[in-house]
């Protein structure tokens, strides 16, 4: 495909600002960490790898035990009708795997002629119905219902072979989701092929499968989805929903459409139908009844069709027409589209503007928008990029990403509105919006003024070249804001610093956004120092390096028991080298949990001698209940006064004897644990935002 004037100076942008920040990163970073940084933006990208499916041998029947409780949360029933090797190889998979869930297991026999009444009573656990006489798939499943004890249900083809935590991910879903009603898992061929990621109904009342035959990672499939049905095959739905909805609808007796109807039965009661790709089911499709429809069993398809589209015939006109062609344009039609670009997935658990970014995304999920998420490095960043899979959001990577410039060509008439986070990322990205969404609103979130941030840094170095740097910066930052709808900024103070340096810029305030956690330990039960951040980020090494070297001895001669706990991504050696000549600090690098040191550490230290934007660092412990002590950098535009809500100091001696005197005041402890707690709930949490994310992505 030949490459367009729009994509060339995307290109071109992109390489420009790379060589930018790369020269602006030798200054402050040095050449190997430079060179990491440059390497990260020009590596090929490897696929990403789910587990292998599991698939159990094909062995000679001997006993064995399946997971039973006598009190079970989920009952999961399996009509059979022979096919004894299937079924032995379903409940095989689930011993191996049982799930974490107190569960029952029902076999439902629909009068088999096979070994499966001879094999099935000697599984241990299992509950084995033998039904008077064969009444098809229909009335084997609401008679396994009426018989289970779980507060969910799950129904299960015989011929699946469940994979490891696919009923612990149902499950989880209903927690997740309000207003979830049925839960449909992703379905498999046995060579690892999608059969179905949730399907498709059309106006007349036909079906399409939903990913059939295409990569099970592809990002069109792998978000959890609100799916028109749920293939029966592996569904969940709490049990009190399908006795009032009334089970199966055995007009459609003996099988075919049943699952159907009743997910249309479900969203007429107002709930949600999903389909949950963390919840892999292998399915041999067409073991039971085959694929010709023109016979047996399976002919009844064709006729049940006809039967579900006289009953729905209201509902299926909004339906999409026969001929269309499912993509997530068409499955989103009825929902506002939002895009997010940015160099990488976030990462909340490693920053603060990645745990802004992903509270952001899920008021904007809650909101009732589609979320697509596509970072323009391309690459699946794991654990992280599930996340934002597991909220609804579309997130593009590598090796389906082939490129910006083709997705946004093929994807970009969707999106209601366009989100560009940091000014490089928005200047590679514009020329590609104009030409290819050009019907966006564009937001530009600058996270923090770099250039402010940059020019702080400069004069604190008193580094001419860095100077010189950080006006490159303005100017690049200030063009992106003029060639953009919006700029959303974090901070009051940053805003009235653009009132002076670009009073036409349409601007909005979203800060940081944090939830207000529950309270820790109190004064008397909290011990020694914290501070958190990552050191990918130049003013939190100076602030380190400053509070370690010059500002914690003074600490640890009034208070000497107390320790310093520092903890951050990609510490730097200089840092760990510096930390080990100071008695009582300890360096954690890169902590996956750091509640417990919010919540029984005495007080966090926030040292930015330079920096700008809102300090997640500070909303954190606040939110926790930590008093801060900080410096006049640290707390600007958080609406803190020193005092009351924080304790402020600049130079080293007044920074330790601020940090001595609340160490040692329960009561002014408490004051600034109680006065932060409400900062964070009237400036920084989620229905503080709540408005203006209303009136810039969702209005």
């Amino acid at each position: 495909m030949s490459m367009s004037l729009a994509d060339a100076r995307y290109f071109l942008n992109r390489m420009v600002g790379l060589f930018h920040r790369s020269l602006a990163s030798l200054r402050t970073r040095g050449w190997r960490a430079t060179w990491q940084r440059i390497r990260v933006h020009t590596q090929t990208l490897p696929p990403p790898r789910r587990a292998p499916l599991y698939l159990p041998a094909a062995e000679p029947f001997a006993p064995f035990t399946l997971p039973a409780s006598a009190a079970p949360v989920v009952s999961i029933v399996i009509p059979v009708y022979n096919q004894a090797a299937h079924t032995l190889a379903c409940l095989r998979a689930l011993a191996a795997h049982p799930p974490q869930v107190p569960c029952e297991i029902l076999v439902v026999d629909d009068g088999s002629s096979d070994q499966t009444a001879t094999w099935m009573p000697q599984v241990q656990g299992l509950r084995y119905v033998v039904r008077e006489r064969n009444g098809g798939f229909i009335e084997a499943c609401n008679d396994g219902v009426a018989r289970s004890l779980g507060r969910y249900v799950v129904l299960l083809n015989n011929d699946t072979v469940p994979q490891p935590g696919w009923l612990d991910a149902l499950l989880a879903t209903f927690t997740a989701v309000p207003r979830a009603g049925l839960v449909g898992a992703q379905l498999l061929y046995p060579d690892g092929r999608l059969q179905e990621a949730g399907g498709v109904v059309f106006q007349d009342g036909s079906g399409w499968s939903y990913g059939r035959f295409e990569s099970a990672e592809d990002p069109r499939y792998s978000a959890l989805r609100d799916a028109d049905y749920c293939s029966g095959a592996a569904l969940m739905i709490p049990r009190a929903l399908w006795d009032t909805l009334g089970g199966f609808d055995t007009r459609y007796r003996p099988a075919y459409y049943e699952d159907t109807d009743l997910a249309f039965a479900v969203r007429a009661a107002g709930y949600r139908v999903l389909v949950q790709p963390a919840s892999r089911v292998v399915h041999d499709e067409g073991t039971s009844n085959g694929t010709d429809t023109g016979s047996g069993v399976k002919a009844y398809q064709v006729r049940n069709q006809g039967v579900f589209a006289d009953k729905w015939a209201q509902a299926l006109r909004a339906q999409p027409p026969v001929g269309s062609v499912p993509s997530p344009a068409l499955l989103h039609r009825h929902q506002r589209q939002v895009l997010i670009l940015d160099e990488a997935v976030p990462q909340p658990d490693r920053d603060s503007g990645s745990l802004r970014q992903y509270n952001l995304i899920r008021m904007l999920v809650d909101g009732g928008a589609h979320v697509v998420f596509v970072p323009t490095r391309r690459e699946h960043a794991g654990a992280a990029t599930e996340a934002l899979q597991q909220l609804g959001v579309e997130v593009w990577h590598a090796p389906f990403l082939q490129g910006i410039g083709p997705w946004l060509r093929e994807h970009g008439p969707r999106f209601a509105v366009v989100m560009m986070v940091r000014h490089h990322v928005a200047s590679e990205c514009l020329p590609l919006l104009r030409s290819y969404a050009p019907q966006a609103r564009t937001v530009f979130d600058t996270v923090d003024l770099h250039y402010l941030r940059e020019r702080r840094g400069a004069e604190l170095a008193g580094n001419a070249g860095l100077l010189r740097d950080a006006e490159r910066t303005r100017a690049r930052e200030l063009a992106v804001m003029a060639a953009t709808d919006v700029t959303v900024l974090v901070s009051a103070a940053e805003r009235e610093q653009l009132r002076i340096d670009a009073p036409g810029v349409t601007v909005e305030l979203i800060s940081n956004l944090h939830e207000v956690a529950a309270g820790g330990e109190d004064w008397a039960h909290r011990h020694d120092l914290v501070f958190v951040g990552g050191f990918r980020h130049p003013p939190n090494v100076d602030a380190m390096q400053w509070f370690i070297g010059e500002v914690f001895a003074r600490i640890r001669a009034q208070l000497p028991e107390v320790r310093f706990h520092c903890i951050g991504a990609d510490v730097p050696d200089a840092l760990r080298a510096l930390a080990a000549t100071q008695p009582g600090v300890e360096i954690h690098g890169f902590v996956p949990v750091v509640t417990p040191y919010m919540d029984q550490v005495r007080i966090a230290v926030a040292p930015l001698r330079f920096g700008a934007g809102v300090k997640g660092k500070v909303n954190l412990s606040m939110a926790h209940g930590q008093p801060v002590v900080a410096t006049t950098c640290a707390v600007e535009g958080m609406h803190l006064q020193d005092g009351q809500d924080v304790l402020v100091a600049d130079d080293a001696e007044a920074f330790a004897a601020a940090v001595v005197r609340l160490y040692q005041d329960p009561v002014l402890w408490q004051q600034l644990s109680s006065a932060g707690r409400r900062n964070v709930a009237d400036h920084f949490s989620l229905d503080a935002a709540r408005d203006t994310v209303q009136r810039v992505f969702l209005g």
